[in-house]
C-alpha cells in the first residue's frame, strides 16, 4: 500500500444511497402494513424503480448537504431536503404514470396532489431526510486504498509488498 486513499466514486455513492432507500422503503411498508392490519408476516414491498429514484435523490441531497452544512442549521436543511423529496417524488411519479408504471398511489389520503404525493407523509420524509444526511456524512468519509482502488479490476491486481 502506498498510503493514498481515494473517495468513493459517484457511482458507488449512488449505489449506497439506492440500496439505503430501497431497504428503508421495504421496512417502512412492512411496518405500515403491520400497524394497519396486524400482519405478522412483516412483508415489505417496493419497485425496481425505487433504486433509480432513491439513488438519484441521494446524490442530489448529498450536493445540498455539501452546500448547506455551513450555511444553515439542521432544521432548515431538513426542510430543504423534505421539499426536494416532494418535488422529486411528484416528478418521478408523474413521469412513471405516463407509462402506467408508477408504483405508488396516494389518492386514498386526504391531502394528496394527483395521488402522487401526500402531506400525511411529511414527517416520515423529514425523518428519512435526516437519516439520509447521517448516511451521506459517513459515506463521504469512506475511502478506498491504493491508486487503482476505484478501478473495477483493482481487486484482481496483486498488492506490492512494502
Amino acid at each position: 500500500m502506498d498510503g493514498r486513499a481515494e473517495p468513493l466514486s459517484l457511482l458507488t455513492r449512488w449505489y449506497i444511497y439506492a440500496l439505503h432507500g430501497y431497504f428503508c422503503e421495504v421496512m417502512f411498508t412492512a411496518a405500515w402494513t403491520f400497524a394497519a392490519e396486524q400482519d405478522w408476516k412483516f412483508q415489505g414491498v417496493t419497485s425496481v424503480w425505487a433504486l433509480f429514484i432513491y439513488g438519484t435523490a441521494g446524490l442530489v441531497q448529498e450536493r445540498m448537504y455539501l452546500r448547506l452544512r455551513g450555511r444553515c442549521c439542521l432544521p432548515k436543511r431538513c426542510l430543504c431536503y423534505t421539499l426536494w423529496i416532494y418535488l422529486w417524488e411528484f416528478s418521478t411519479g408523474y413521469f412513471l404514470r405516463t407509462f402506467q408504471a408508477c408504483p405508488w398511489d396516494y389518492s386514498h389520503f386526504r391531502y394528496h396532489l394527483l395521488g402522487l404525493v401526500t402531506l400525511e407523509y411529511a414527517a416520515f420524509w423529514a425523518l428519512g431526510a435526516l437519516l439520509l444526511e447521517m448516511i451521506i456524512r459517513k459515506t463521504l468519509q469512506l475511502r478506498l486504498e491504493g491508486p487503482s482502488a476505484s478501478s473495477p479490476m483493482a481487486c484482481f491486481q496483486p498488492r506490492k509488498q512494502a
